[in-house]
């Protein structure tokens, strides 16, 4: 009885290492590649404006190289992610120098062993209200870059409101 436990036990540690060898480390490659994933309006629920919304992207990066020390402060890494504002004024799209910059920096990312390769979703919470702005129509374009400077493609969010009727 014994020795046919040990041979179950034995097939499946074996099963199971076959398993694990098989997989395939995902390769990405070295310049970062972003996806756009959801844009959620946090609405001022007494006004009806959006002032903030949370920006979700995912990303992928060969060599993981994606992030910026907290003393790293200086151009060319005093930012690593680059939101540009648009907004529809007239139905043209005019780029809006906000107030506030809305570049952001993604702290390290880059993981431990040999394997470098990364993949996740980032979010980010950006005030997005302009009481100057009388159109209510926006939208965002963002791309980053890795710590070779290698620049990711350009998403952008589909066209947003800033005012709800309540």
């Amino acid at each position: 009885m014994k020795s046919n436990k040990f041979l179950h036990i034995t097939h499946f540690v074996f099963i199971l290492f076959l398993s694990v060898s098989c997989l395939k480390e995902e390769e990405y490659p070295i310049v970062p590649e972003i996806k756009y994933e959801e844009f959620l309006s946090l609405v001022n629920r007494e006004t009806g404006i959006v002032e903030q919304g949370v920006l979700k992207f995912s990303f992928k990066d060969g060599d993981g190289d994606i992030g910026l020390e907290q003393y790293e402060q200086e151009p060319p890494y005093d930012y690593n992610l680059f939101i540009t504002l648009y907004e529809i004024q007239n139905g043209d799209s005019v780029e809006i120098d906000p107030p506030l910059t809305l570049n952001q920096r993604i702290p390290i990312l880059t993981p431990d062993g040999n394997d470098k390769s990364i993949r996740g979703e980032i979010e980010d919470t950006l005030i997005i209200y302009d009481p100057s702005s009388a159109f209510d129509t926006i939208y965002l374009e963002l791309y980053i870059l890795d710590r070779a400077l290698n620049q990711s493609n350009t998403i952008s969010t589909p066209l947003l409101l800033r005012k709800f009727d309540l």
